[in-house]
């Protein structure tokens, strides 16, 4: 049993991507074109698949961080502002869109509320193995060493 943990963040979420944009019960809203990931952002997302892959984000960093809620990861997807001449201050990401994100998963049965925050169900954990499975099996196709751990 691959452990979601020890894949890393980047494979996982690829891997995560790939798994919702095969989904066909994922609706993108049409007023996502307009947003940007937070105020200190300037433009939005070249990516296509972007909200693809902030949903496969955001139900990893559930699953690692446990239970958390909208603020804590405002502060994850956050950055830096730049004010012009100012220095430079940390600004928190879009807790829109990370709610619309839990709202999406929820939706999917992948995440549940809980009195301190959302939590990964039955059905969120056994997507995140699966992921983690395909995603080990990319690994070792490129470094057999590894194929222990499959």
């Amino acid at each position: 049993m691959v452990n979601v943990r020890v894949i890393p963040a980047d494979v996982m979420v690829e891997e995560l991507t790939t798994e919702f944009s095969s989904m066909e019960n994922i609706k993108i809203p049409e007023w996502t074109i307009f947003l940007k990931a937070g105020m200190h952002r300037e433009k939005s997302w070249t990516q296509e698949d972007w909200y693809y892959r902030r949903l496969a984000s955001t139900l990893r960093k559930v699953y690692s961080k446990g239970n958390i809620g909208t603020e804590k990861l405002s502060t994850e997807y956050g950055g830096k502002k730049d004010g012009g001449s100012k220095p430079y201050h940390p600004a928190k990401g879009s807790r829109a869109i990370i709610r619309h994100m839990f709202n999406t998963l929820q939706e999917l049965g992948l995440v549940e509320k809980g009195e301190s925050g959302r939590h990964v169900t039955a059905k969120g954990q056994a997507l995140l193995d699966k992921a983690a499975k395909k995603a080990m099996e990319k690994i070792v196709e490129k470094n057999p060493e590894l194929k222990k751990y499959l």
